[in-house]
């Protein structure tokens, strides 16, 4: 009975913090121009940032400031294509890596090998799986028409998360791995189809308001493949969770836990969905 009651709570903090954090999200993604959506994100990348670091914490020494550092340069990614011309950008982008590099190997040097091989490797799996995915969030909402493409990439994570939660919570019986013992084959379908429904609604939605024409297959095709990439990345998340041994990332989003694992999903998918979503 007890165990009931606070799985029960967990499911009301789950819908309260859904309740309350949906309208920001709402609020920046659709009137906040493409400057503020980036600094948003930059904010969220750092949150997340954060929780990381002090998940691996436990097994490794990561590079903090470059971390955050790189995280900031998601606040920039539309502003800087205006000031920089296109040679020194394209310049630029292809020496990202390289550069990030450098300088996670000049550390090394610097201290000495106070921070080692595992510390930096910690570091820049940390910036490409954080910095890299949520700066494609930021790309969709900058794209023609993004105030409204970018919830397809949204639809397609958080759809999936609740109803593969709540499905497979009252029907699960086929566990899916054990990288996530509580995740179930039932949920994955749940998710997967309750996020089409979703989108399909959205996009007749869509369609009416705007006058648009998006195609129904195509919108069915690319949310079953952006679903079940989320949900990849949901277990993406949990098995560097269960490598350091926590439970959440935090406790920031009550019923969810951190910021990381409010947004998993999102993150790995949202590269796909820009790919999908310039083709729509």
């Amino acid at each position: 009975m007890e165990n009931e009651n606070n799985k029960k709570k967990i499911d009301i903090k789950r819908i309260t913090s859904a309740i309350l954090g949906l309208p920001l999200v709402v609020i920046v993604l659709t009137f906040g121009n493409r400057y503020v959506v980036d600094i948003f994100l930059a904010i969220v990348a750092c949150i997340a940032m954060q929780e990381y670091f002090n998940a691996v914490s436990k097994e490794t020494k990561p590079i903090r400031w470059l971390g955050y550092l790189s995280c900031i340069f998601i606040a920039f990614i539309h502003i800087i294509p205006e000031k920089v011309p296109n040679f020194m950008l394209n310049n630029f982008i292809n020496l990202i890596i390289p550069i990030l590099l450098l300088i996670l190997f000049s550390t090394i040097v610097i201290t000495n090998m106070r921070i080692n091989f595992k510390d930096i490797s910690f570091t820049f799996f940390g910036i490409i799986y954080i910095v890299t995915c949520i700066g494609f969030i930021a790309k969709i909402r900058g794209l023609e028409n993004g105030t409204w493409l970018v919830w397809y990439a949204i639809i397609s994570a958080w759809a999936s998360d609740t109803f593969a939660y709540f499905i497979g919570k009252r029907f699960g019986k086929h566990k899916f791995s054990k990288v996530s013992p509580k995740k179930s084959i039932e949920g994955c379908i749940a998710g997967v189809i309750g996020a089409v429904v979703v989108a399909l609604i959205y996009t007749y939605a869509v369609n009416e308001i705007n006058s648009l024409n998006y195609s129904y297959i195509y919108i069915i095709i690319i949310t079953i493949i952006l679903s079940l990439i989320g949900q990849i990345g949901d277990f993406a998340a949990s098995s560097i969770k269960r490598y350091v041994d926590v439970k959440d990332y935090s406790n920031l989003i009550p019923g969810h836990g951190g910021m990381l694992d409010r947004i998993d999903s999102l993150m790995f998918l949202s590269p796909f969905a820009y790919v999908f979503l310039t083709i729509i």
